[in-house]
């Protein structure tokens, strides 16, 4: 089932690509509730992040630790907040959210924006503290 994040992994569309595996990927979310909002994604298509195989589920967790380590280390923050949802696009995939309280972590909110550039600069902060 191809979705937004099918045509990401193969390149048709860009990302701010914060790291990288051969099965996984994590990039900015561009509509991000806070600074430095990352989504971490199996390249693997599979719509429910439960569906995923014990392996790539417990891999995608251990590459979604190592990305909220940088991150934690790029973003002033006290935690990095982990949500799961899965509606809003098919195909499994993990928020990490730079907070300081539980109302940054409100998918209700206004969404941010940034300029290409904010989100470059950004991406390339999270990136050197991997």
């Amino acid at each position: 089932m191809e979705s937004i994040f099918s045509k990401i992994i193969a390149g048709e569309i860009p990302c701010y690509k914060v790291a990288e595996t051969s099965e996984f990927l994590a990039f900015l979310d561009i509509n991000p509730l806070t600074e430095g909002h990352i989504l971490v994604i199996p390249k693997q298509e599979v719509d429910y992040i439960f569906d995923l195989d014990s392996e790539t589920y417990v891999g995608l967790m251990l590459f979604a630790q190592i990305v909220a380590s940088g991150l934690k280390k790029a973003i002033s923050c006290q935690r990095i907040g982990i949500s799961v949802i899965g509606l809003e696009i098919p195909h499994a995939h993990i928020h990490l959210i730079p907070i300081n309280s539980i109302d940054d972590m409100n998918f209700s909110r206004p969404k941010l924006s940034f300029t290409n550039e904010e989100l470059e600069a950004t991406a390339e902060k999270i990136k050197d503290h991997l």
